[in-house]
């Protein structure tokens, strides 16, 4: 009579172990059926900038290639660190993805922020890069970087370089200079880009450090000259122009721009997003679109893009620490 019960037990076991698997890949991240509901890309700046304006071809054409729309919100504020802690604190199933700028990596070196920039999120994958640039006016002595050296080496601290403002991407990148180059150019700040490059212009400030996007018209206008720009090799906008680099071996001023999600965002859900947007940067129609922005698609891994993000949060930390940057 006591026979059943053994077998009983084995048929429960049976059955549990079976509720237990079906649980486990109802739970398990299904690449091939996600997005299940629209995909939400937050912008931490205003409308119209570069990262706004990126970040809408990528929504545009990710709603064409899902079953899902990508809708871009812009959540401005605090040097982009509103939209970044609304990001981090969204659930990690890779319908809420963050656009970040290189400004994203030197937000911890000047300000105390309410998230890890490291751990708080899983990265997606590099969208672009496009070089900074150093401009004077056309009377200027200098005609390159290796003559801007050489005169701030001759009048230390009496010549000064323009910027879109204290802590901000030009700031940092003007400091690495003055540190790689062994110089003292004097920082002067500005309100943005437009004030500051327009006093060069007149002549009131010797350079200025700008984005090669906004300084491109002034320079084909012959207002501005160009001394050099920051990426590692020349730019086929200005093929003309020396790298930076050229002479100052190692300078690095490229811009870029790239896409976390929150950390916990499952491993095939990363890679199907770093798949699609990948996809879509091979498209000859975002190359041109980021040639307008005087950009250069990457196309990369997590892992690559990762890696980026940690070496420049520690490069910059070490700039502000050095140079004494600290946010306005």
């Amino acid at each position: 009579m006591k026979a059943p019960f053994p077998r009983l037990r084995l048929h429960l076991l049976a059955l549990l172990c079976v509720c237990f698997l079906d649980g486990a890949l109802a739970q398990a991240p299904d690449a091939s059926r996600f997005p299940t509901r629209p995909i939400r890309m937050i912008v931490p700046f205003p409308p119209g900038g570069s990262n706004d304006i990126l970040a809408r071809f990528i929504a545009q054409k990710m709603s064409e290639r899902l079953p899902q729309q990508t809708i871009v919100d812009n959540r401005p504020g605090a040097d982009g660190i509103i939209g970044t802690e609304l990001a981090a604190r969204s659930p990690a199933d890779g319908h809420t993805v963050l656009i970040i700028s290189i400004s994203y990596t030197m937000n911890p070196a000047i300000h105390k922020l309410p998230y890890d920039p490291v751990k708080a999120f899983a990265p997606i994958g590099q969208i672009a890069s496009g070089p900074n640039v150093i401009c004077s006016h056309p009377s200027f002595a200098a005609q390159n970087v290796k003559d801007l050296i050489a005169l701030a080496r001759a009048k230390p601290g009496e010549l000064r370089y323009a910027t879109s403002g204290i802590g901000g991407v030009n700031h940092f990148q003007g400091e690495l200079f003055n540190q790689m180059a062994k110089v003292k150019l004097v920082h002067v700040p500005y309100k943005g880009g437009g004030p500051s490059m327009l006093d060069v212009m007149t002549g009131q400030v010797e350079v200025v450090f700008g984005t090669l996007i906004q300084a491109l018209p002034h320079i084909r206008s012959g207002k501005l000259k160009p001394l050099g720009v920051g990426s590692q090799k020349r730019s086929p906008l200005l093929p003309q122009v020396q790298a930076i680099a050229e002479t100052v071996p190692g300078y690095d001023g490229n811009i870029w721009w790239g896409v976390l999600a929150p950390a916990g965002v499952p491993g095939p859900i990363v890679n199907k997003l770093n798949s699609e947007l990948n996809a879509i940067l091979r498209e000859p129609e975002m190359a041109k679109r980021l040639t307008a922005e005087a950009a250069e698609p990457v196309i990369g891994t997590p892992e690559a893009f990762g890696k980026l993000v940690v070496n420049d949060i520690a490069k910059w930390s070490r700039i502000a620490k050095e140079s004494g940057i600290r946010a306005e």
